[in-house]
């Protein structure tokens, strides 16, 4: 068994009524619920906050702890350079993941300091892009 934790950034507590045209309409606990189903057999940990910091310390306090981290850092994965050091500093894999497609959104999204970091990056794939990412850590640990 092997433990994974799911970081959401700033608005993804919005999931599910923030432009359902860009998001999608499942919600976040519909989301990590999904996720919990299809990986029933090992822990998925979740954390959602709208302030930076705290995902720096859920990042730092993941370490040695997790299999691996799915993160998805919304909006401060194009203007943080401390998430990105946070990330960049951890011994675990991390998988950034986006619902949508960031590359054919506006261009200040299409670079991201937090991916650049990161193990891999799954955009544009909605709430299955979770899924992967998840599955991805679970084979990488060899517990899948």
């Amino acid at each position: 068994m092997a433990d994974i934790l799911v970081v959401n950034g700033p608005n993804l507590g919005l999931l599910g009524r923030r432009e359902p045209s860009i998001y999608g309409t499942t919600d976040l606990d519909g989301l990590i619920g999904a996720l919990r189903t299809a990986f029933p057999t090992h822990r998925i940990d979740h954390r959602q906050s709208e302030l930076e910091g705290e995902l720096i310390r859920w990042l730092h306090e993941a370490d040695g702890v997790y299999a691996g981290v799915v993160l998805n850092a919304g909006g401060y994965s194009h203007t943080s350079v401390a998430l990105r050091d946070a990330v960049a500093a951890l011994s675990v894999p991390v998988v950034e993941v986006h619902l949508s497609n960031l590359l054919a959104r506006e261009p200040f999204r299409h670079t991201s300091l937090v991916g650049a970091v990161c193990v891999g990056s799954i955009m544009g794939l909605g709430p299955e892009g979770y899924r992967l990412a998840v599955d991805h850590l679970l084979h990488r640990s060899g517990t899948r």
